[in-house]
């Protein structure tokens, strides 16, 4: 499972469904309130390995997950130079964001400073042609106690595939097999892998808990006592058509992170991004009975909000099938 490193006490736009963060034990705590040692006491690096790593990299290089699903790739800072890519230039993008990409604006989470600090540390660490490599996790992301994801490290250094059989692995091999899936390939990727195809299961996952599924028949024990667990089960019409049926699998699948599973957007994640996700069972919805608009949408995305382009992701006979499922389980309401 991965999961999502930001809390509703700090609103922040999440740039697309298919990506999904893991969190550790301290990630809530903002990283102004971090103590860090001195090495690490650089003004903007907290906020950089808060905000900034999940698409660009502890390294700058955008080696992420992020860079395997978004259109466009977030950007590898190691790529450029200060005159490449000038101050302002970037400045600009950290307050306001890109129109047309996953990268959404910050002024509401960092203030000019802060957003200074950030820049200066990207240009000082990862724009002047020196290699790095940061190879150890923060404690801005809940990162504690780096050696007990050790069995992990095999995995991540490539010595490892995760293709490899399962029957040649040893237990604690396995068990690191299933730390590095379950926690973290998010950041890492499978770039280690023998393969180019990937070989975990991804899910739309709305918010922590163990072992959820929005396929069952109702949410585990630990999902159950959220709050937000009533919006993760999945609105089902009767007499579904197969376009419908499709419909409602790839919904579920691209879709629900974001919106809720019932359509809501009342979810974890819907309940603090801004602007909101769109209640698609509101009344005032009127997207619904006007496809083609609604198909336009959704391949393009929507400047200055959360909703990303889908169109390559998604091709059209599968968005016309969301649609239609959409139509089936949200107009009625």
């Amino acid at each position: 499972m991965h999961r999502i490193a930001w809390l509703p006490k700090h609103r922040r736009a999440l740039a697309s469904a298919t990506l999904i963060i893991w969190i550790g034990s301290t990630a809530c705590i903002p990283p102004a309130a971090l103590a860090n040692d001195a090495a690490d006491d650089v003004p903007g690096k907290a906020a950089y390995r808060y905000y900034c790593y999940q698409c660009h990299g502890y390294s700058g290089d955008a080696n992420t997950l992020a860079t395997r699903y978004l259109n466009p790739a977030p950007r590898d800072f190691t790529a450029f130079t200060i005159d490449s890519l000038p101050t302002e230039r970037m400045v600009d993008a950290v307050r306001n964001g890109r129109d047309g990409t996953a990268m959404v604006r910050f002024s509401s989470v960092l203030n000019d400073e802060e957003i200074s600090d950030v820049v200066d540390y990207i240009q000082k660490s990862f724009m002047t042609g020196e290699p790095l490599n940061e190879k150890y996790h923060s404690i801005e992301n809940g990162w504690v106690n780096h050696e007990r994801y050790a069995s992990a490290f095999p995995y991540i250094q490539g010595t490892i595939t995760i293709d490899t059989p399962w029957e040649e692995l040893d237990a604690d091999q396995q068990h690191g097999k299933q730390l590095y899936e379950s926690s973290c390939v998010s950041c890492h990727d499978q770039a280690n892998s023998g393969s180019s195809e990937v070989v975990w299961e991804l899910r739309a996952v709305s918010y922590p808990r163990k072992h959820f599924s929005h396929r069952a028949d109702s949410p585990d024990f630990v999902s159950g006592a959220s709050p937000y667990a009533m919006h993760d089960v999945p609105t089902t019409p009767d007499n579904m058509s197969q376009q419908q049926s499709r419909g409602m699998r790839l919904y579920q699948d691209n879709c629900a992170f974001c919106h809720a599973a019932d359509g809501t957007g009342k979810n974890w994640i819907g309940s603090f991004l801004e602007p909101r996700p769109r209640d698609f069972t509101a009344a005032d919805f009127a997207l619904l009975t006007t496809p083609l608009a609604l198909r336009e949408l959704i391949k393009g995305g929507i400047p200055a909000s959360s909703m990303p382009a889908w169109r390559a992701v998604l091709a059209d006979n599968q968005i016309d099938d969301i649609i239609a499922y959409m139509q089936a389980a949200f107009a009625s309401q």
